[in-house]
């Protein structure tokens, strides 16, 4: 039986479901480069800003048994470094680019997306709505009132398709109110779900101490932590944003995870902690997993039991 893994979507085609979180081998050129040799099927750069940026103090990351914090504060090369990937970047070669953008202000994203409409490039941005690591800069994605008023900006200077990547929703009314922005822009072609739970705290009970540096050691989780979240916050935006696309992003590290993301209906899936810890290796071994597991099933294709959850 042979399977068919490619993802045919927003006028692009992957050669299978699998790709980089922002934030996650895609600072460098270098980086970004590895991921594209990769198994990946799409590459995504570093969510930037309009200039380039440090980030947090160190130590700003620590694996966890069960996964990852972080307050990296968007260390970034800035737009230009990026911009000028996507324009020499191979788009022939089949792995469609996103590009990931997360400026300090509205106006600062505006200035991005109308030079990135300039260029006329094939690349797709994703900005971002969900950072939870600047100090004393809360979360777009909170406030629907904001999110709506930005996002018709956004439409307003970017012609092409785009997509935003959202942070957790642990509520149904907020579920519903964030689904009545979203769907009042036809453009805004995918939603990501979910950027990293914000603010939790990690001890280590040997040295007293938090574990990471900024924020007096609050950090998002990433990682088996917030697979359950990540899978929710998939599931219920398929239901309520039925004509975009739900990329699934959180506590994926084998191919049982991936299979269950695209099983809520996730069309794509992004890969962060677990990349973060053992390498672009990561792509080929769980792409392997994720085909062996639907061969045991009896599926051909991802459309076979994308969105097919059952319930009780």
């Amino acid at each position: 039986m042979r399977l068919d893994l490619s993802v045919s979507w927003l006028g692009l085609t992957m050669t299978n479901p699998l790709y980089n979180a922002s934030g996650v081998m895609c600072r460098s050129v270098e980086e970004l480069e590895q991921v594209r040799h990769s198994a990946a099927g799409a590459v995504i750069s570093k969510s930037c800003t309009l200039q380039p940026r440090e980030g947090n103090p160190e130590p700003r990351y620590c694996a966890t048994l069960l996964g990852s914090i972080n307050s990296m504060g968007l260390p970034n090369a800035g737009f230009d470094y990026y911009l000028d990937y996507a324009r020499g970047y191979p788009y022939e070669a089949g792995k469609p680019l996103f590009l990931s953008l997360s400026g300090m202000s509205l106006q600062d994203n505006l200035q991005m997306l109308a030079s990135l409409a300039e260029q006329y490039l094939p690349c797709i941005p994703e900005v971002n709505l969900s950072c939870p690591n600047l100090p004393g800069k809360p979360q777009l994605g909170y406030d629907p009132a904001a999110c709506l008023a930005s996002l018709q900006a956004m439409s307003d200077v970017y012609p092409g398709v785009f997509g935003v990547k959202l942070p957790p929703y642990f509520d149904p009314v907020h579920f519903d109110q964030m689904a009545g922005v979203l769907n009042a822009f036809p453009r805004l072609r995918f939603v990501t779900c979910i950027n990293s739970i914000g603010n939790g705290l990690v001890i280590d009970p040997e040295r007293e101490c938090v574990v990471i540096k900024p924020k007096d050691g609050l950090g998002g989780l990433g990682g088996a932590y917030v697979l359950p979240t990540a899978l929710a916050n998939v599931r219920e935006f398929v239901r309520r944003l039925p004509d975009k696309h739900v990329v699934g992003c959180g506590g994926i590290s084998s191919g049982r995870e991936a299979f269950m993301h695209i099983l809520a209906g996730a069309t794509a899936v992004q890969i962060g902690t677990c990349l973060y810890e053992e390498g672009e290796g990561a792509f080929a071994r769980i792409l392997q997993e994720l085909a062996m597991l639907m061969e045991a099933k009896g599926y051909q294709c991802l459309a076979d039991f994308r969105g097919k959850l059952k319930t009780l």
